[in-house]
């Protein structure tokens, strides 16, 4: 398989600043992957469960660790689905979704 492509993984926690006041703080890391389209059948079954499914990642199992947000070619996704495979592979499924895309303090 190839892992040519880069994504972002991203975690976002909430701390506290120094005046009190709750931030939310984004952590990312990259990781080497297989970007392809997902089947008919899941875009159409996520669907009808209201999502809008774009993209299914592949990569070694043990780069992910549960990050709700992904980040590929300067658009972030939400994982909606994930999918442990064969020789240690996971596969993740991805919607463009409203609140993946703002702002945050990159950390």
């Amino acid at each position: 398989m190839d892992r040519s492509d880069v994504i972002s993984l991203i975690t976002v926690t909430t701390s506290i600043d120094n005046r009190g006041v709750p931030r939310k703080v984004e952590q990312s890391k990259q990781v080497y992957c297989s970007v392809s389209s997902v089947t008919a059948s899941e875009f159409f079954e996520g669907g009808r469960n209201g999502l809008n499914p774009e993209y299914r990642m592949t990569m070694f199992r043990y780069d992910y660790n549960g990050e709700p947000i992904v980040e590929y070619n300067g658009q972030r996704y939400s994982v909606y689905r994930t999918y442990i495979g064969k020789n240690d592979m996971i596969e993740l499924y991805v919607e463009r979704k409203g609140g993946t895309n703002g702002t945050a303090n990159h950390g």
